[in-house]
């Protein structure tokens, strides 16, 4: 069964101003590379060659002039899509419908960064015989993200940003979904904050009981904030220097 990625590289990275000023979030170096690298190699390294960039803002056209067709990676091509304002990771994720084609897709956040690679997980998915699969990852800021509570080796709630966490354990910018996840878009309502919530596609699939989990291999960090930002880059000096990546 065939999967395609889709990674998701629009907003306007706020909480980055000024350094998003003249430039797009997923644009800004992590160590020795551009931060849309990373998730780019991820898909790559899981097999995954047909994928789809969903970017936005003003700075758009900047990742073509980047990646071209992405033969970097070993790609004949990518594609892209462009987001109006910003709605949302699942209003960015509605973008793709055209390009899934009733396809199973791996979706993953442009300013995730991660050590090892997806493949297990990939291959897990495409024995599941319908539903989603979530990349769940234990971590020191449960608050900042949607964190699962999970009873007896199950997920049996995911709560988006709570004031009080009920595990350690949140969801990373890495999911796996069936042709199902675009009919559950289109029936969200906006959150609070006026956005379509992922947190609330993944619930979805949770009351079908479609929805299966893997704790993600070696570190995991997110690289939205300056903190996190940070963080990534040290990581990845850690990691790409002894693999020698770097220049």
């Amino acid at each position: 069964m065939g999967l395609k990625g889709v990674i998701l590289a629009g907003g306007l990275g706020k909480r980055l101003f000024p350094l998003t000023k003249i430039t797009n979030k997923h644009l800004l170096p992590i160590y020795c590379k551009p931060m849309i690298y990373y998730p780019l190699q991820t898909l790559v390294d899981a097999g995954i060659k047909d994928i789809l960039i969903v970017t936005g803002g003003r700075h758009a056209g900047e990742f073509l002039r980047l990646l071209g067709n992405g033969a970097e990676f070993g790609l004949k091509h990518i594609n892209y899509t462009y987001q109006e304002g910003e709605g949302g990771i699942a209003e960015a994720l509605r973008l793709a419908e055209h390009f899934a084609d009733n396809d199973r897709i791996v979706v993953i956040l442009g300013d995730n960064i991660i050590e090892k690679d997806i493949k297990g997980p990939v291959e897990e998915f495409k024995k599941q015989p319908k539903g989603a699969k979530i990349l769940i990852k234990k971590v020191e800021d449960p608050e900042r993200f949607g964190v699962v509570a999970l009873r007896k080796n199950r997920i049996v709630a995911i709560e988006e940003k709570p004031k009080r966490p009920k595990s350690d354990y949140i969801v990373t910018g890495i999911y796996l979904y069936d042709n199902q996840v675009f009919d559950i878009i289109k029936a969200l309502k906006p959150s609070r904050r006026g956005e379509l919530e992922i947190t609330d596609v993944n619930n979805a699939y949770l009351k079908k009981g479609e929805l299966t989990y893997s704790i993600l291999d070696g570190w995991w960090t997110d690289s939205g904030t300056f903190d996190s930002l940070l963080k990534a880059s040290n990581l990845v000096a850690k990691s790409e220097a002894k693999r020698a990546n770097c220049i």
